[in-house]
């Protein structure tokens, strides 16, 4: 072990002999060139964070009070409470035109969308089995009649002869019973022509009745209207011995019947006369306006929910108005026009009159301050505050009167004056940011 140490250190002395003597110049410049060329390296990274730290500042801090509200002016405007439902539209009379009698439809003189006129000619029947079955009923008439003249003419023999057997035996000529079997042969004449009368007369009926059956081979309109639809074709066969089957249908489309759907939820709120009035698809800016007419006590449940029928009808001189149109529906418990309009988020209500208790249309203590629950509770005034931005820029707090209030908007009786700002939310209620951020906070709630 001494041995190798000895070795080790005998070696290194004379590595340490064998190198050169160097003499280094003060301030080498490849060793300060290195660390300034390091120092460089964080620049960026420094300004990256630098960059992103102002960023998260300006887009995710908390600015200033004034800065997160987001304010409205009072202006005026129209309010209305409304229930609201979805319905289609119906022609408010319409009739099928059917055949009464079997037989090839012959010709159809309507196509669908033609007008016609009560008693107008739509379509013809091939009429030549009735045709034939009337000629047989009136030869088997005029049979039963000749047969009626001959037994007629038998009762008269009949009635001679009991007359001349009674003089014979007035005179004790003959015997009594040959008068008997004379007035029983005019009874038996009697029966046969009554028999022949009653033969007549049924087959009189039949007569007239094949005639009807003949005129119902010609389908006349039943009523004034429109074609929309027409199931059966020209040249087909119709069996009218089971059903009825439908040639044309005729509707009135000067007027249509709306028939919306309303929850079990909202029924109670409507009233047959108040008004209504739907918008299309179509026409989304347009109103048709008409007056409850009817509910429909009997529901209609799909998937465990329970809808009713309300029905009201709306003029339609023009036309634009077609059957299985939809419509969005609106059953108007209360409205006003050129009132003072808020938005109903700005309103914190201080009554018990609010509280708990649920609009035409909202779900929740927001959406029903006022309390409504239906057309005269809408119209109600209930107590509240709503704070204001004044001209200096300061908040206030007012107390004001609530008349109709929806999801949207709010009707405010007094307290406010045209032209205050209110605040409408505050950082509290909605992530306000300023710029784009602020505008996201403001949601407008559904219509329907």
């Amino acid at each position: 072990m001494n041995k190798t140490g000895k070795t080790a250190r005998t070696e290194s002395t004379q590595r340490d002999d064998a190198t050169p003597n160097v003499t280094f110049i003060p301030g080498a410049a490849p060793v300060r060139r290195k660390r300034r060329t390091r120092s460089w390296l964080w620049v960026p990274v420094v300004l990256a964070v630098v960059g992103a730290g102002y960023y998260g500042w300006t887009r995710y801090a908390t600015t200033p009070t004034a800065a997160a509200m987001v304010t409205q002016a009072v202006a005026r405007g129209d309010i209305e409470n409304s229930v609201t439902a979805v319905g289609t539209l119906d022609a408010i009379k319409s009739v099928d035109a059917g055949a009464q009698v079997s037989g090839q439809l012959k010709a159809l003189h309507v196509d669908i969308g033609d007008k016609v006129e009560a008693n107008q000619l739509v379509a013809e029947i091939d009429p030549a089995t009735i045709e034939n079955r009337i000629e047989i009923d009136q030869a088997e008439l005029s049979n039963l009649e000749a047969q009626l003249i001959s037994k007629k003419a038998q009762l008269v023999l009949k009635q001679a002869n009991i007359d001349r057997q009674r003089n014979l035996v007035a005179v004790n000529s003959i015997a009594q019973s040959t008068l008997d079997q004379a007035v029983a042969d005019l009874a038996a004449a009697e029966a046969d022509v009554n028999a022949i009368e009653a033969q007549i007369r049924k087959q009189q009926a039949t007569l007239a009745g094949d005639k009807v059956d003949l005129g119902y081979t010609k389908i006349f309109a039943p009523m004034g209207g429109t074609i929309v639809a027409n199931p059966a074709k020209e040249g087909q066969t119709l069996n009218a011995n089971q059903t009825t089957p439908t040639i044309v249908t005729i509707a009135d489309l000067s007027t249509m019947t709306v028939k919306a759907q309303v929850s079990e939820a909202d029924v109670g709120k409507l009233k047959v006369g108040m008004d209504a009035y739907f918008t299309l698809l179509g026409q989304p800016g347009k109103r048709f306006e008409g007056k409850l007419r009817q509910i429909q006590p009997m529901p209609d449940t799909a998937n465990n929910v329970v809808l009713y029928y309300a029905l009201f009808d709306v003029p339609n001189p023009d036309g634009e108005l077609m059957m299985s149109m939809s419509a969005q529906v609106f059953f108007v418990q209360s409205a006003a026009k050129d009132v003072l309009v808020v938005p109903s988020a700005a309103l914190r209500m201080t009554g018990e009159k609010g509280a708990g208790q649920r609009s035409g249309q909202g779900s929740d203590k927001r959406a029903d301050p006022a309390g409504v629950a239906g057309g005269k509770a809408a119209a109600t005034r209930a107590s509240a505050e709503v704070t204001v931005v004044t001209a200096s820029g300061a908040l206030e707090t007012r107390a004001v009167e609530v008349g109709i209030r929806n999801r949207v908007n709010a009707e405010i009786k007094s307290g406010l004056n045209e032209g205050d700002t209110v605040v409408v939310a505050t950082g509290s209620d909605t992530p306000a940011t300023g710029g784009r951020g602020g505008q996201r906070g403001m949601r407008m709630p559904p219509m329907f």
